[in-house]
């Protein structure tokens, strides 16, 4: 499917950058690509509306974006920059009811306890919002509109994840390692977003280096990369050094294909 637009909402991780009271030279830049908020992205067309996670970032990014509909929610995983907004879905509740939030169970049951004033009917405060779930699983697709989703599962660490293929975009953050089987899911796709926290290695995330391996094998036409610490550098200077296809991510970056 064309005419799918991917619209960068934040690029950076779970601190953004800049870091609270940090004196690291990629904090003080004024270059406006090396100011990240939280990771998350909207895809959308003339039929639909898809946000990828609600991080601590998520008003700040829809007044920005100018997003005035949500047809589904899609949830990563629970982690708080990938979470913490949800209280802020209550303007989109107001205009549309319940909103649809697709998630792994175990994400459901966590977004339950941590927001169970949304997500329980009982004695309900009059302005809060309400949600309406939808379990994922792996392997099974389901439908936004007309839009088929194909999630992908992949490990944080130890922590299961999910990616989603959209059309010809796939969307993967937080990763470190992922079956055989799961990446068959993502071949031939237009464009790969994949996350790459720096060039160091870490214990839960890609850095450079794989995430440049991970690219190599499944051979999209163009690759982003996101979820990137103040640690990789300055955006720039990244950019000089990454591969023809492969770019450096920022907040705001707006890709139709």
């Amino acid at each position: 499917m064309h005419g799918l637009t991917l619209y960068f909402l934040g690029t950076g991780t779970s601190q953004g950058i800049p870091v609270i009271g940090s004196e690291h030279p990629v904090c003080l830049s004024d270059n406006p690509k090396d100011k990240r908020l939280r990771v998350s992205v909207w895809i959308y067309s003339e039929e639909f509306s898809i946000i990828i996670d609600c991080g601590p970032d998520f008003r700040q990014q829809m007044l920005h974006s100018k997003c005035e509909h949500i047809d589904a929610l899609l949830f990563t995983h629970e982690h708080a920059d990938h979470t913490a907004g949800l209280d802020d879905i209550r303007p989109f509740y107001f205009k549309q009811g319940d909103i649809p939030v697709y998630a792994h169970k175990r994400v459901l049951d966590n977004l339950s306890r941590r927001f169970d004033y949304i997500f329980s009917n009982e004695n309900k405060y009059p302005g809060a919002p309400s949600v309406s779930q939808v379990e994922v699983k792996t392997n099974e697709s389901f439908h936004v509109k007309d839009q088929e989703i194909i999630p992908i599962e992949a490990m944080h660490g130890k922590l299961q994840v999910f990616g989603y293929r959209i059309g010809e975009i796939v969307y993967l953050t937080d990763v470190k390692t992922i079956d055989f089987s799961e990446i068959q899911k993502i071949k031939d796709c237009e464009v790969l977003v994949i996350n790459c926290l720096r060039e160091e290695p870490h214990n839960t995330h890609f850095n450079l280096e794989e995430a440049l391996d991970f690219i190599s094998l499944v051979q999209p036409k163009k690759a982003y990369l996101t979820h990137i610490s103040h640690l990789f550098g300055f955006h720039d200077e990244v950019q000089a050094k990454l591969p023809e296809n492969v770019f450096l991510a920022y907040d705001n970056l707006e890709i139709t294909i």
